[in-house]
């Protein structure tokens, strides 16, 4: 027989809690085995759930993000349905944070524009580089992924950028990109990168105007730390 929240002893029952006290009053354990529904045999869902945040290699809630589906497939208890479900509510998080940083979004304030892909990017294992396309007034025409993997070993083409760039008309570029180590330092390689990028643009008289660096729950700008020019 699987244990149900009914089976759980009274003040750690998470459906019971919220009605009370609200979604906010429930630990994250809570929430995850209000998800999980049922636990398995000899083990209520708050434990299930424990378990799985303490999974070794993806602990807490960064974590949780970041564990595959099939991975997820595999823990006792979980299988291919509570898998899909998990992975969902935690895309859905993702894009409820965008959502609501997109509110904020201002392509001249860089600590808006990480916010806008902090939850997007940070949990990424690999680089990805992402190019925002803009208008005169600074409205965004396109987003486009121009790049996965390591940037270290496999440097950008500023041609393949400014061709997007020219195809939707864009005068402004902002560049974002992740570290997946969590440090969101530039290295020499992105720095070198940024200034290629940015000179082809004056070439081409479409601007630079940042390079956002999403780090774990921090940023940097490339801008602000001088390495490019000061719009006008």
């Amino acid at each position: 027989m699987k244990t149900t929240m009914k089976d759980l002893y009274e003040g750690e029952q998470p459906y019971e809690k919220c009605l009370a006290f609200g979604a906010e009053a429930l630990s994250d354990k809570e929430l995850l085995a209000v998800m999980l529904r049922t636990g398995t045999v000899g083990e209520t869902a708050c434990e299930l759930a424990g378990r799985i945040l303490s999974l070794p290699g993806y602990q807490g809630l960064t974590g949780f993000g970041r564990i595959p589906l099939a991975r997820l497939q595999e823990l006792k208890g979980v299988g291919k349905v509570k898998a899909v479900q998990l992975k969902c509510a935690a895309e859905l998080a993702s894009r409820m944070a965008k959502a609501v940083a997109k509110e904020k979004l201002c392509f001249g304030s860089p600590s808006t524009i990480a916010d806008y892909f902090m939850e997007e990017l940070r949990y990424e294992e690999q680089e990805q580089l992402m190019a925002l396309f803009l208008d005169t007034r600074n409205r965004l025409l396109k987003e486009q992924l121009m790049f996965k993997g390591t940037v270290n070993t496999s440097p950008i083409s500023p041609r393949e950028i400014f061709l997007e760039a020219l195809e939707v008309h864009a005068v402004h570029v902002v560049l974002v990109h992740n570290h997946p180590s969590g440090d969101p330092a530039p290295s020499q390689e992105d720095i070198l990168m940024t200034r290629r990028i940015c000179y082809a643009g004056e070439i081409l008289g479409i601007r630079l105007l940042d390079h956002v660096i999403i780090g774990d729950c921090c940023y940097s700008s490339l801008r602000e730390l001088g390495i490019l020019p000061e719009t006008k």
